[in-house]
């Protein structure tokens, strides 16, 4: 599986985050509480859904599944001007980025693996310290085979 190479550009994002590790998944609770209010939401550009993670530095370096992360629930919206209560905000920074079109269940870790694994230490590419996300568009169907979904990974020149 070969990614398209894309420059993002900056994203404004509402939602709802948790901190979890690999070994602590929470992934259907942050998700539960978030689809239950996303209706609230009233400026948001596109109906994609956005799932982020922030990890730090060393995430990957010294990975274990107990390191802990933060995990988000997003859409993108025009502005912050009106934010529900108890959702936040963040700005995602614009970048350069490895995007590979997945479809699976989003139980299966495999592509991770490989990108991971495989993809990203025989690329000319370096793992960047920016959040990683998957788009969430409209062939997304949560637990499905036959699901769809973008994930993007940050990237830099080696």
């Amino acid at each position: 599986m070969t990614p398209r190479i894309e420059t993002s550009n900056e994203k404004k994002l509402v939602g709802k985050r948790l901190t979890m590790s690999f070994a602590d998944y929470r992934t259907g609770e942050l998700w539960g509480s978030f689809m239950r209010r996303r209706q609230e939401i009233t400026n948001q550009l596109t109906n994609d859904l956005i799932s982020m993670a922030v990890y730090k530095p060393a995430h990957f370096a010294d990975f274990k599944a107990s390191n802990e992360f933060e995990k988000w629930a997003t859409v993108e919206v025009a502005d912050f001007d009106n934010v529900p209560s108890e959702m936040e905000t963040f700005v995602l920074p614009g970048g350069l980025y490895a995007v590979f079109d997945y479809k699976g269940l989003n139980t299966d870790n495999s592509i991770f693996q490989y990108i991971f694994g495989t993809w990203l230490p025989n690329s000319d590419y370096a793992l960047d310290d920016r959040p990683h996300f998957e788009v969430l568009g409209d062939k997304y169907n949560n637990n499905d085979p036959a699901s769809e979904e973008e994930i993007w990974i940050p990237i830099k020149m080696k």
